[in-house]
């Protein structure tokens, strides 16, 4: 229970009922100091009217038909509530339900306020009487007033009220505040507990969601999807690791091969060049890994950081496309191209360079000789897409997934040179710019195809070669 009003959520239900109190008990307060003055004020206002009435009798009728009246009103078909009084110059009084002319000093507004003890149904009580005195002709005196029991029963029916209006406002509040506190904190545990099991080291553990929509499924939904990116990166580290100390201890081993056989070797300057550059071959192939690996790395980490601006596609692919032609040809390999003139979509230029020119590498390394190589840039219905297909072995459809991923290389590939990062920085390139990568089949060959979702410019003409 300590642990529940410690809820933040009990807190603040707590607040608000504070709050809620304080302006419940203001407006009820308003209410009641606006009616008690209007009470007052038509209660002054009728005492008024009766002294003045009574002293204008007293004028035209004199003092016998005063006593008279005031003997009527005071008696028991009178107001009990209206005191009057009607004195002698003595103070003694002539008529009146007061036995004593009430010598009470008036205050600033010639009002007095009576103490009195009257008996009813319950027995005496304590009354207060207000009025106001009033001289006559002659030396005589008139008191007229009016019991203010109204007003303290008025008083009385506020306070009941305000008391019988917040009271079960409190306690439903308490009761509700608790029983959405409970909620919150049964809500809240569940997620500090699969968070505990996830620091134990189960990154397979998920936050439940309910179903209801509400403001903890929507984060359960948010850190179940930070939780599938923080697995997919820690199984990405791991392949990553393990394939990384497989694919660099064979050319590791033949790097140090080499030396010692250098440093077994005779005085012959041929043999140290020949081990020196077997060497340097293999450290040249251990660096292009890591400076894959490396451009891997940055696209995937500055997805959000880098700037993407308006990039002429057509004229990149063009001039790509023109610079691999001739290796393509040396290779017995033709390159034909058909691009779509003025595409610009948003992009970084070096990256896509480097994704079109892993693209290429990649065809020209698999196509045999006499094959051939096409690139197709075209403008659809929702963008842009770039095609290149060979006319190699191509890749099954059920390895096409895992080659995206980094140091897969498939068995026919074995016997060339590479490490198996060009398609997954292709990849990283692709989801940096919002573009669908697929690869299917070319009958023979493989196709490879970058379908940008929006562009900017028209095609004005085609570059064909």
């Amino acid at each position: 229970m300590p642990r529940l009003f410690r809820a933040t959520i009990f807190r603040i239900v707590l607040v608000y009922l504070c709050l809620l109190g304080v302006t419940v008990g203001g407006l009820v307060g308003i209410v009641y100091w606006s009616t008690a003055s209007l009470i007052e004020q038509q209660t002054d206002q009728t005492i008024t009217a009766e002294i003045r009435g009574l002293a204008e009798q007293y004028d035209q009728d004199g003092l016998a038909r005063l006593v008279a009246i005031i003997a009527e009103r005071s008696g028991s078909q009178g107001d009990p509530q209206n005191v009057y009084v009607v004195a002698n110059p003595a103070a003694v009084v002539l008529a009146g339900n007061l036995g004593v002319w009430p010598d009470q000093n008036p205050g600033e507004d010639g009002w007095v306020e009576v103490s009195l003890e009257r008996l009813g149904e319950a027995g005496r009580s304590r009354h207060i009487v207000r009025g106001r005195a009033f001289r006559l002709a002659g030396g005589y005196r008139l008191f007229v007033g009016r019991d203010t029991v109204g007003l303290v029963n008025f008083r009385d029916i506020v306070l009941d009220a305000l008391t019988w209006a917040l009271a079960p406002a409190i306690l439903f509040g308490v009761l509700g505040g608790g029983l959405i506190a409970r909620y919150s904190l049964r809500r809240v545990d569940t997620v500090r507990a699969t968070s505990e099991e996830i620091v134990a080291g189960d990154l397979t553990r998920r936050v439940p969601v309910n179903g209801s929509g509400d403001e903890f499924d929507r984060l359960a939904v948010t850190i179940n999807s930070m939780l599938d990116r923080i697995e997919t990166l820690m199984t990405g580290m791991r392949t990553v690791t393990d394939s990384l100390a497989h694919d660099l201890r064979s050319p590791l081993t033949r790097a140090k091969s080499g030396i010692d056989t250098a440093l077994r070797g005779t005085d012959d300057v041929e043999h140290y060049r020949r081990s020196l550059e077997h060497t340097n071959a293999e450290l040249d192939h251990i660096l292009r890994t890591f400076d894959s690996l490396l451009r891997i790395a940055q696209v995937e980490a500055d997805a959000n950081r880098l700037a993407l601006e308006p990039l002429d596609l057509s004229t990149l692919v063009m001039e790509l496309a023109e610079m691999f032609r001739p290796i393509a040809e040396d290779e017995g390999i033709s390159l034909t191209s058909n691009i779509d003139a003025g595409i610009v979509v948003a992009g970084h230029r070096q990256l896509l360079g480097q994704a079109v020119t892993n693209l290429l590498e990649n065809a020209i390394k698999f196509t045999p000789v006499g094959g051939s190589i096409g690139v197709v840039l075209k403008v659809t219905e929702n963008g842009a897409m770039l095609t290149l297909s060979d006319t190699g072995p191509g890749i099954p459809a059920e390895q096409r997934e895992r080659v995206l991923q980094r140091f897969v290389r498939l068995d026919e590939s074995r016997n060339q040179p590479g490490s198996g990062l060009g398609l997954s920085l292709v990849a990283a390139v692709a989801r940096l710019h919002d573009a669908a990568l697929m690869l299917s089949d070319s009958h023979p060959g493989l196709r490879v195809v970058l379908a940008f979702p929006q562009h900017v410019g028209n095609a004005k003409g085609k570059f064909t070669s």
